[in-house]
């Protein structure tokens, strides 16, 4: 089947995060403003300059048999999870390919995470130098690969169209899902699981973030570290999780009688070309990627009235995006709901898209756009080229069809935006 105009819609919902162990929890969470982040208890962080994250709220060893869960990294870990739920969401079980429900041959896996198997190689690598070569563990390599995740959740949906794995630093979950719907639209695939994870709560990646000057260091008042938009405002918190969406074509969910959330429009995809991790401060690059969406899809600006933003509580990258919504929409962003879901969250790198894609289409399934917290003192700049969700939960327009995008951007200059609308 070839075509390139087919309608993708959104089936199935799956997350673990900080905030709950699941979509449902999590959306709750979001929409009673409700943070997720804490202080490290672990012994190696003390000596950290920067000693809060927002740990998940549930562990995999309560989810995941530990036969299981010893060969697999965290980072898949937290894919699987998340990929279950979204795929028993949509209606189908793990044996849905072997009995025919579902052809594997029309069956698509895309999850990326922005760092991969980082915990595995290096606890492999302490294991190594402190107890030798024999006690290396035979699964280390399958589970340090970043295709690891999309491996196996790909074995277990069974998919056989194409598993892939998409690298582009923040922007890499959102990445994921947008080719996700290209698979579908083109003809690929009918069904696709896609989204992101991260599982990089350690030691080096803490150490290295801090020592960049990327990440608050608000010790003292861990949930309220996060504040994207503030004046003091002063780096993000690194989060931990997954978030996944099984997308199918209009046609196949229809036949099948499945309940859609939404109508996943498409992406739109460009690069800064500026720097390796400053993002362009007049926001180009992303006005880039939303003309690009806009010229590839059937998209009316009209139609947008919330904005799940990147907002990731950093002095520059903040702005640089509310800047980009006001060059390509004008006035037209008075209208936005923009919300900064990474206050609550944290800052879940490779799985931000994931996760932030979940809430987006939540949002326009219940017609409500999360908080941003943490906002006590708004940025000037902010307040000029944005509407910000602040305090608590606003309600979206009740009645008619609705628009919603999803903003992910990364290191390395790469920015996506997803665009969901109701159908």
């Amino acid at each position: 089947m070839s075509s390139t105009n087919r309608t993708v819609v959104v089936t199935g919902i799956g997350a673990t995060t900080p905030l709950g162990g699941d979509a449902t929890s999590t959306w709750e969470g979001l929409v009673a403003g409700k943070s997720g982040v804490g202080p490290l208890e672990q012994e190696w962080a003390a000596d950290q300059a920067v000693r809060i994250a927002a740990q998940i709220a549930v562990e995999p060893s309560e989810v995941i048999p530990r036969p299981q869960a010893r060969r697999l990294d965290r980072s898949a870990q937290f894919a699987l999870i998340a990929a279950k739920e979204a795929w028993t969401d949509a209606g189908y079980t793990e044996t849905s390919a072997d009995e025919g429900t579902v052809d594997a041959d029309r069956v698509g896996a895309v999850i990326a995470s922005g760092i991969g198997g980082v915990t595995t190689l290096l606890d492999q690598y302490d294991v190594l130098k402190e107890k030798g070569v024999r006690r290396v563990s035979p699964h280390t390599v399958p589970m340090l690969m970043p295709n690891g995740p999309s491996a196996n959740v790909g074995l277990y949906v069974g998919a056989r169209a194409g598993v892939h794995t998409p690298v582009s630093a923040c922007a890499s979950g959102a990445e994921a899902i947008g080719y996700a719907i290209e698979m579908i639209r083109t003809g690929r695939a009918d069904v696709v699981i896609a989204g992101g994870t991260e599982a990089a709560i350690h030691p080096l990646p803490i150490a290295a973030f801090g020592n960049m000057m990327a990440m608050s260091k608000n010790n003292e008042d861990p949930q309220g570290a996060s504040r994207p938009y503030d004046t003091g405002r002063d780096g993000f918190v690194l989060g931990e999780g997954a978030g996944v969406v099984v997308l199918e074509s209009a046609e196949h969910a229809a036949a099948r009688g499945a309940r859609v959330y939404a109508e996943a429009v498409g992406q739109g995809i460009s690069a800064d070309g500026h720097d390796i991790v400053q993002p362009e401060p007049e926001g180009r690059g992303i006005a880039h990627a939303l003309q690009n969406l806009l010229d590839r899809t059937d998209l009316d600006p009209a139609e947008i009235v919330h904005v799940n933003a990147h907002g990731t509580s950093t002095p520059a990258g903040d702005i640089a995006e509310l800047k980009a919504l006001r060059k390509v929409f004008g006035d037209d962003t008075d209208h936005f709901a923009v919300s900064a879901t990474k206050s609550m969250t944290g800052h879940l790198l490779g799985g931000a898209g994931g996760v932030e894609t979940v809430a987006t289409v939540l949002a326009l399934y219940h017609r409500v756009a999360p908080p941003t917290i943490n906002v006590n003192d708004l940025d000037p700049e902010a307040e000029a080229n944005a509407d910000i969700v602040r305090g608590e939960a606003r309600k979206l327009p009740v009645e008619g069809r609705i628009a919603a995008l999803n903003d992910s951007f990364g290191f390395g200059g790469h920015n996506v935006v997803l665009a969901f609308r109701t159908v």
